[in-house]
């Protein structure tokens, strides 16, 4: 008898799944990325251009949500 857990997973599937997970990466580095240039900002004394640097990052994330959580319609690919 097989076990539905022993069965690979189709080939498109993981392959939606690799790309997804490099679109999650590149995300989460320009995440970074942003945080270091507004840390940056910070120490030479430029608060507001640092805040503003966070808030175009939090704009980012909220326009973002199918990377940080996939939408019902990604999902049913």
């Amino acid at each position: 008898m097989t076990n539905a857990d022993d069965a690979s997973p189709p080939a498109q599937e993981v392959e939606a799944l690799v790309r997804e997970l490099e679109q999650a990466e590149a995300y989460e580095q320009r995440l970074r990325q942003i945080i270091v240039e507004a840390r940056d900002q910070l120490a030479a004394g430029h608060t507001s251009v640092a805040l503003s640097m966070l808030n175009e990052a939090l704009s980012d994330i909220d326009a973002a949500a199918d990377v940080v959580a996939p939408t019902d319609r990604q999902r049913s690919r």
